[in-house]
């Protein structure tokens, strides 16, 4: 028996012997990213839910030699010279768990569970709200901009920019269809900004409004009726999927979630939503997503563009909602608290937080979190609306 010979045929045959050979050093350096993912999202509690899963399935992806998941099954499939079949056949773990992300699974069900969790009542108490969720949709059309002049194509570009919107599904759902090469850096992004919201806002929110605009105090909103909330859901499904046929399964999924929510006779559909469903979802979503961080097609200067365009995309929503409140503010003779203008990004809930918790740094007796949540709630329907205008656009 060759033992020598045995011994170095198991190390060829390792993925430790990868990391010497040609760019094997790039595997390195991801590891070492999907590490401080970890850290950010365990010790830092940067989205923990999805940031624990995305760094998680990149560490797997880049760990050499296991077969888990293979970006070259990936390009022939977007070649069109294989379907899903071939790929559930030769493909691994997380080729197979990927699916429901092209697919569009994932991210619709993650908008159902939003669409239960979330209560439309304060967008329906004030409809002018819906107003600021369009303001902040501002960066996603800058940073498209911006992204062009990079030279990215039209597509990656329009993928870039929903980042501004500051959903994930969101980002995450368009970019499966117009940019794929492109997913694990914008969803990194995405989320990151998402969980740094507490850490962005504030200076911007200081910067657009004066210490009066930041002191007002805003008025209760009036009652919403239980049968507004159940006609809402289905008024702006048949509305919004009519204009825009392509918003249908983020739309039609967060409506349904949200009618399950308020019709009163389906609270089993609706627990099962907000907690089971989307527990499932949200961890076959991260997996598949970090799966997608092959170092030799994250470690590029594209990816740096994305993120440095992806804080400017979110940056300029923000602002395009803080201006907005301004604009209200002036209209309504000081009625309106601009600081809600920033919850128009839809980050639910977390951006209203921030708008409650800068309000109340002004003044002490403001109480702007349900006043926020209108923008907040209007930005879920903005940053879909958004994404499905750029699918209508740039679509195959």
């Amino acid at each position: 028996m060759d033992v020598l010979g045995t011994l170095l045929k198991l190390w060829n045959d390792s993925g430790f012997n990868s990391f010497f050979v040609g760019e094997g050093w790039k595997y390195l350096v991801m590891i070492v990213v999907a590490c401080v993912l970890l850290y950010l999202g365990i010790v830092k509690q940067f989205e923990p839910l999805l940031l624990v899963g995305i760094a998680f399935g990149a560490l797997l992806t880049n760990l050499p030699g296991n077969g888990l998941y293979t970006p070259e099954l990936w390009d022939r499939f977007l070649a069109g010279e294989i379907g899903f079949g071939t790929i559930m056949h030769d493909g691994g773990l997380l080729d197979i768990l990927y699916i429901g992300v092209k697919a569009g699974v994932y991210p619709s069900l993650i908008f159902m569970g939003i669409g239960a969790m979330t209560d439309f009542g304060p967008l329906l108490s004030n409809p002018k709200s819906l107003l600021l969720g369009a303001a902040a949709q501002l960066g996603v059309f800058v940073a498209y901009i911006g992204a062009v002049i990079l030279g990215f194509t039209g597509n990656q570009a329009a993928s870039i920019g929903i980042i501004g919107g500051a959903d994930g599904p969101t980002a995450i759902f368009l970019t499966t269809r117009l940019a794929p090469e492109l997913l694990g850096a914008i969803a990194i992004a995405a989320y990151s900004y998402m969980a740094l919201i507490p850490l962005i806002q504030p200076p911007l929110m200081k910067l657009c409004t004066t210490k009066k605009m930041r002191q007002v105090k805003m008025e209760q909103t009036r009652v919403v009726t239980k049968t507004e909330k159940i006609i809402f859901p289905i008024v702006v499904s048949i509305f919004v999927i009519l204009l825009l046929p392509s918003t249908a399964p983020l739309i039609g999924c967060l409506m349904l979630g949200n009618l399950w929510r308020e019709c009163g006779v389906t609270e089993r559909l609706s627990d099962t939503v907000q907690n089971a469903l989307m527990n499932i979802v949200t961890v076959f979503l991260g997996i598949s997503v970090g799966a997608t961080t092959v170092a030799s097609r994250f470690l590029t200067l594209d990816t740096l563009k994305i993120v440095v365009l992806g804080l400017v995309a979110f940056g300029i929503s923000t602002v395009g909602g803080l201006l907005g409140g301004d604009v209200m503010y002036v209209l309504t003779g000081g009625k309106v608290n601009p600081l809600i203008g920033s919850a128009g990004v839809s980050a639910v809930p977390m951006a209203a937080r921030v708008s409650q918790k800068e309000g109340q740094k002004a003044n002490p007796a403001n109480f702007l979190l349900m006043h926020a949540m209108g923008p907040n709630v209007a930005g879920v329907i903005g940053s879909a609306v958004a994404a499905g205008f750029m699918l209508k656009v740039f679509g195959a």
